[in-house]
């Protein structure tokens, strides 16, 4: 064995197999539990540890958001028994879409079955660093931000292909790798 590969091959069985996630950041709790700031349950990603999520950064007056639910829907549901949990963060761009009313009734009228966080001041929105409606963010088992990406998503093109495919990789990885916290 050379050198440098025998170095390598001493760090490596030292530091053990990597762990998933490992160097990515934690996902930023969310900044409230108080009902009239959620639409749905309200929820934390400590509850959810344990579960893959998917984060949906979305406002119910951007038309990329609408054409983007029967995506996220039908993606909640056909992976739901395998872990994935979806959670909204409703995050308004104008002041009409501020009223806590206005996003249930676009909640019942899309049919979505997951809770919705209303980020009317953004908290969220900024702890993410998120510039753009619809964004996704992919949450892994041990509440690691894994994955990211914006606009439009559909099944059977690129966009929906590539969450999906992350999505998988996610699901796969066992939750019993996560570092106790």
């Amino acid at each position: 064995m050379i050198p440098g590969a025998a170095l390598l091959f001493a760090v490596l069985t030292l530091l053990g197999p990597a762990k998933p996630g490992r160097g990515a950041p934690d996902a930023p709790e969310f900044p409230t539990q108080d009902p009239l700031r959620w639409v749905g349950p309200p929820t934390t990603l400590a509850d959810l540890r344990g579960r893959v999520v998917m984060l949906e950064v979305w406002t119910f007056g951007c038309i990329n958001c609408v054409r983007t639910t029967p995506w996220i829907k039908e993606t909640a549901a056909r992976y739901r028994e395998r872990g994935l949990r979806v959670v909204g963060i409703h995050t308004p761009e104008f002041p009409f879409e501020h009223n806590r009313e206005s996003v249930a009734s676009a909640v019942r009228e899309h049919g979505l079955p997951f809770p919705s966080l209303l980020d009317n001041d953004m908290a969220y929105w900024n702890a993410l660093g998120n510039e753009y409606w619809p964004a996704v963010y992919l949450v892994d088992r041990c509440g690691k931000l894994r994955f990211s990406t914006v606009g439009e998503i559909h099944r059977g093109e690129p966009s929906g292909r590539r969450v999906e495919t992350k999505l998988e990789e996610l699901l796969a990885e066992p939750s019993g790798a996560c570092a106790p916290r």
